[in-house]
């Protein structure tokens, strides 16, 4: 089946864009599919791992494994996640509650921020730094003391033990 250049105009005019929106919209679209397809990639990896994690872990012990959360326990990883999520917080009652706060959020920045020199494909880089190496290994031993600051604020001798325990 051929499309003439008149089909064409008309589905362009039919969407509402303009010719050089929809080159824009096409841009941003060729832009962000590697880096989604990349990240799915890298969770449904995950994903995997842990489920043979937990079959293998029960196949040592002699148990039966995850078996309850959808078809041979392959949603368990999400369910588990579910339901960290939506436990609740709690804060210690003599702690310091900023430090409890703040270190896992300093964590999770410091993860993404390494993720700016990443190179996604070719000149597809969120951030072109000259010195991409040192920032990403700067950036990744930041996550370590936000999790430090965790343990400290929990005014817990074990869990400030835990923390240093990296």
């Amino acid at each position: 089946m051929i499309i003439d250049t008149t089909q064409i105009q008309a589905i362009h005019s039919f969407s509402g864009l303009e010719s050089g929106k929809v080159k824009e919209v096409y841009g941003i679209i060729w832009i962000l599919a590697p880096i989604f397809t990349i990240v799915l990639g890298i969770t449904m990896g995950l994903l995997v791992i842990v489920w043979l994690e937990r079959e293998i872990s029960a196949g040592i012990q002699q148990r039966i494994g995850p078996e309850y959360a959808g078809p041979l326990g392959i949603l368990q990883a999400l369910a588990d996640g579910i339901k960290l999520l939506l436990k609740e917080s709690l804060l210690p009652s003599r702690g310091d509650t900023r430090l409890f706060r703040i270190g896992p959020s300093i964590a999770v920045i410091s993860v993404f921020l390494s993720y700016l020199v990443i190179p996604f494909g070719y000149k597809l880089v969120l951030a072109d730094l000259s010195i991409g190496v040192f920032f990403w290994i700067a950036a990744s031993s930041i996550a370590p003391v936000g999790l430090l600051m965790s343990g400290y604020g929990s005014n817990n001798k074990y869990s400030f033990l835990g923390s240093q325990n990296l």
